[in-house]
């Protein structure tokens, strides 16, 4: 389509079709996708893991295993020490706020596929114990593969990371 001068449509010798045709093209917006990108998701779990697993993690291996040889000499003891509170601790931010330090950096929020806000206590406890299996296990790769970006763990559980538009910066 030829450029439509300013001057041509001012003295009015431009068709009013071509200009309702070209501002129709304008006002055709790419929809924003409600679902936090893998990116971000990832991002916000390096942060939860900075903020919440490393200092669990210091704490476990020096303080109640002694040291690093402590800790090499029962691993499994010692995963379970780390993995327990930060999963507790994961929970109860989400409990009380629907997010995570991580999440809420990245402007994201744990929902029920219903559409509410607030998740039940029990949903969020399975949710959680799937989690660390989900993560164990690669099941989180599946979010690389689906649209909505859900992991096996959100979709046993109904619950979705959504981005929260209140946050939003």
């Amino acid at each position: 389509m030829a450029k439509v001068r300013f001057r041509k449509v001012k003295q009015g010798k431009v068709d009013e079709a071509i200009l309702d045709k070209r501002d129709s093209r304008k006002d055709k917006k790419v929809a924003k996708s409600i679902y936090p990108t893998a990116r971000e998701r990832i991002k916000a779990f390096i942060t939860d893991s900075f903020m919440i697993l490393m200092p669990i993690m210091y704490i476990v291996i020096y303080l109640i295993m002694g040291s690093r040889e402590g800790f090499a000499q029962d691993k499994l003891l010692g995963w379970l020490y780390i993995v327990i509170p930060y999963a507790v601790i994961t929970m109860v931010f989400i409990i009380k706020a629907g997010q995570t330090p991580g999440m809420r950096a990245y402007s994201m929020r744990v929902v029920s596929t219903d559409g509410k806000r607030v998740v039940s206590i029990s949903r969020i406890l399975i949710r959680q114990i799937l989690g660390v299996l989900d993560f164990l296990l690669f099941g989180w790769v599946l979010m690389f593969f689906r649209k909505d970006r859900r992991t096996p763990h959100e979709l046993l559980t109904a619950t979705m990371l959504i981005k929260d538009e209140d946050e939003a910066k």
